[in-house]
């Protein structure tokens, strides 16, 4: 049984006294493929560093995240593109607007998901959306650049089932991490109504550990909770989580 992460930070500090072992969990966990989202030119380092140990095994992105952004965002967009310019990445993230801990710099947010978005174009790469309270802005954004060049993932989905057909009718796929495994979430009912053909598998590790790990450290290996309780809503089994959610994620970023 093979399983990707879309969606790890396993380059941040919390990682830094037992990353090797993390990746060895998660290879022992089926676990064949993991993608690192960049944050700003603060974490880019560590990430390719990672990305350079593990090749193949490690996969990285290139981009500036939301609430990354402040008044030097511009100096933050060209640190991007001189990346972009310089090796492979595998998607454009993780991008988009962030409206739950600060609105100060919500139009620098839009002109920077903007910007960004015009470079997946122009690399013919895909975007990971980091969509918090922004839904509607996202959504304006996206629909304006939508057309054939622009593909992507809703990271960490939360949102309900009118958003999730909107992404699905743009094509996107949509990112379910361990909040589906939350008890009082509500995520679960939506994603029964999601075709598991546009659903991909991530941890957002550090972040959102599923149940039964939930308030610890998350990490890629627990991906497998999050397949098991996809398998459950579904009524399917677990390997047929893993085989189609692979696929559609190795389509999504030309693996």
């Amino acid at each position: 049984m093979q399983l990707i992460d879309t969606h790890t930070h396993i380059f941040l500090p919390e990682f830094d006294d037992d990353r090797d072992q993390v990746i060895k969990n998660a290879q022992e966990n089926g676990i064949s493929q993991i993608l690192l989202p960049n944050v700003d030119h603060t974490t880019t380092t560590s990430l390719l560093k990672l990305a350079d140990k593990y090749p193949d095994f490690c996969l990285p992105m290139m981009g500036l995240h939301p609430t990354s952004v402040d008044e030097n965002y511009q100096k933050e967009l060209k640190k991007v593109e001189d990346w972009l310019a310089k090796r492979k990445f595998y998607a454009i993230g993780e991008i988009g607007i962030d409206l739950y801990w600060d609105k100060t710099y919500k139009s620098q947010q839009e002109d920077a998901f903007l910007h960004q978005i015009n470079l997946a174009k122009k690399y013919n790469l895909p975007i990971v959306i980091h969509a918090r309270e922004s839904f509607d802005e996202i959504f304006k954004i996206v629909e304006k650049e939508m057309d054939d060049n622009l593909t992507g993932v809703f990271h960490a989905f939360t949102g309900n089932e009118k958003q999730a057909d909107q992404i699905v009718d743009w094509g996107f796929k949509i990112g379910i991490g361990g909040i589906v495994t939350f008890k009082n979430a509500g995520l679960d009912k939506v994603v029964s109504n999601i075709d598991i053909n546009h659903i991909v598998l991530e941890t957002d590790s550090p972040y959102l550990a599923p149940v039964p790990k939930r308030g610890k450290r998350n990490e890629s290996a627990y991906i497998i909770y999050i397949a098991q309780k996809i398998a459950e809503i579904k009524n399917i089994a677990i390997e047929e989580v893993a085989r189609i959610t692979t696929n559609n994620a190795q389509q999504l970023f030309r693996l």
